[in-house]
């Protein structure tokens, strides 16, 4: 019998060949693990069920075979920084903090809904190990994936997971499957010069931000926990030399798919079509159903949805102000949903040129552009396709392309009439969209609230200009000299929705436009607080996000919905995490 590479690996790791570095989970205990294929409502003998609720790691099935039976693995199976060659994955693990670990936070929605996980296996050890990179589930096996990229529009070529370890998938009682990544968990053979390494200030942002996003309903990655150790990590924040110790943590994150736009690259530039076909074709049939596998356009049919949900994603940034800061390749979800959240921010003052990214000199990332990049990317991912596209496929699939700016422009204008609560159609509300987001570029109105006090001001107030004080953006707002002529505009398109009232209207215009998001100011806040381990801002930010658009008294008095502190407009984030 032939072994394949990945399981000799194991093997020899699991044999001792990996002592001293980590032990498997609940080794002397045994672990519990449906062979695949089972049904798990009905096990056989000896089988474990997905049940709700588990509180013990050891009864909980976490496997990597659905990402390692498909795809050769890296033959080399020592942990060094190399070129890769004709592989998907390397079988990698994690690197354990040399410190005391301490647990920060855990997302219960994660852990219960998604993982079928009790509370209160927080509170057991071997939670703290598993999700520290200190321990892994028997029979999972922690892989780095390879996959290149177009940084700042150049192609940057290897990249891969360079701090992060995919360490299983986990399908749960839903049927929905997951795959389980650490970021900040150690070296790997993508790492190039970097450490392996996340620290404390850019994980609590990941952590508190992925979850925000989920909840503002915007498809992205998920955080299940975060944990901070004492070891030293140094970073230059700001690259001017300035080197200060900051310490290592480590987010436990979720997300359907990992794999990237340059997760396709990486096989095209190299060559690799067999491996790209074979890898395309997985992502097709694991997460795109309503494609047949025997469709001779299926890629054509796959390049198709890409395009069309990503001109969604960006939308639904836009309409929450969020600027994601590194639109690299690298950085693009296959699936459209939200990942690898770094130097992003949500935009206070209305500003199309705002750039949370320090370290993007050329503001090529700037919220304004984001559509654009979009367009970018999504050219590459063609580019990486056309080796496996005929010709009459490759015109299709160029004519595709030229239709991603009318999908995008269609759904943000769907997006902001429903944010202004507009009902029907009507050919002026382009031009009464365009319109308020002028007078808000030209006052420097604030983005959430703007829309957030439209939202709660009845139309009475609005008719007679009469703006209470609490409704602070839309003073700014009033101080344009065309602004009662939008507000006349506004008042005689709200009189056409038919069968509404100004009751329904506010009502449903809150549920769409969040009082509460995650600002730079609350995040650094909760970071500065967490460096002296006070993790009581990241708690208590944790549990409003969750309720971003319910008016939440201990938000107000946190100052959530306030006008942002003069400091905020100093804040600088970067690339450096």
């Amino acid at each position: 019998m032939r072994w394949p590479p990945w399981l000799a690996a194991w093997l020899a790791w699991a044999c001792g060949a990996g002592a001293g570095r980590l032990a498997p989970l609940c080794a002397s205990r045994g672990l519990c693990r449906p062979p695949l294929g089972l049904n798990a409502s009905h096990p056989e003998p000896g089988h474990c069920p997905r049940q709700r609720g588990a509180a013990d790691l050891c009864a909980w099935p976490l496997s990597s075979e659905s990402l390692l039976d498909p795809f050769p693995i890296d033959v080399i199976q020592e942990n060094y920084v190399r070129n890769v060659k004709n592989c998907i994955f390397s079988v990698v693990y994690p690197i354990p903090f040399k410190s005391r670990v301490r647990l920060v936070a855990v997302s219960k929605d994660v852990l219960e809904n998604i993982l079928d996980l009790d509370i209160s296996v927080k509170g057991t050890s071997d939670f703290l190990q598993f999700v520290s990179g200190g321990k892994v589930i028997l029979g999972s096996v922690p892989l780095a994936h390879r996959y290149g990229g177009h940084q700042f529009g150049s192609w940057a070529g290897q990249l891969g997971d360079g701090r992060a370890h995919l360490i299983g998938v986990y399908t749960n009682r839903h049927g929905e499957r997951w795959e389980l990544q650490l970021k900040g968990s150690g070296k790997t053979p993508y790492s190039r010069s970097g450490d392996g390494r996340a620290v404390l200030r850019s994980s609590v942002r990941e952590f508190l931000c992925s979850e925000a996003m989920h909840y503002l309903g915007i498809p992205t990655s998920r955080a299940a926990s975060l944990v901070v150790s004492d070891d030293d990590v140094w970073r230059d924040q700001f690259y001017n030399g300035n080197i200060k110790k900051e310490r290592g943590a480590i987010v436990l994150r979720l997300a359907t798919s990992w794999f990237r736009i340059g997760s396709l690259e990486i096989l095209a530039h190299s060559g690799e079509l067999d491996l790209q076909r074979r890898l395309l074709d997985f992502i097709i049939q694991q997460h795109f159903p309503s494609i047949a596998m025997n469709d001779s356009n299926r890629y054509l049919e796959f390049f198709s949805t890409v395009v069309s949900e990503t001109a969604n994603l960006i939308a639904l940034w836009m309409s929450v102000g969020f600027a994601h800061g590194v639109c690299n390749t690298d950085n693009f979800s296959l699936l459209s949903i939200t990942i690898d959240y770094g130097p992003f921010g949500f935009m206070d003052s209305y500003d199309p040129n705002f750039v949370p990214n320090t370290s993007d000199d050329e503001r090529r990332y700037k919220i304004g552009n984001q559509a654009n990049v979009g367009l970018f990317n999504l050219s590459k991912l063609l580019q990486a396709l056309k080796p496996l596209l005929d010709p009459r496929q490759k015109q299709l699939a160029s004519q595709i392309l030229e239709g991603y700016g009318e999908r995008y422009y269609i759904r943000f204008i769907e997006l902001f009439k429903t944010k202004l609560g507009l009902l029907g159609e009507n050919e002026d509300d382009n031009y009464l969209i365009a319109f308020l987001l002028k007078l808000m570029e030209d006052t420097k109105a604030d983005f959430t609230m703007t829309f957030r006090q439209l939202s709660e001001i009845t139309e009475d107030q609005l008719k007679e200009l009469h703006i209470p004080e609490e409704f602070w953006a839309l003073q700014d707002l009033g101080k344009h000299k065309l602004f009662s002529e939008w507000v006349t505009m506004y008042l005689l398109r709200l009189n056409r929705n038919k069968g509404d009232s100004d009751t329904k209207r506010r009502t449903r215009m809150t549920t769409v436009n969040p009082r509460y998001i995650l600002r730079n100011w609350m995040a650094e806040s909760a970071v500065q607080k967490a460096n002296s381990n006070n993790f009581s801002e990241v708690h208590l930010l944790q549990q409003i996000l969750q309720h971003p658009f319910q008016k939440q008294q201990a938000a107000e008095k946190a100052g959530y919905s306030l006008r942002p502190p003069a400091w905020a407009k100093d804040l600088k984030v970067s690339c450096s995490s």
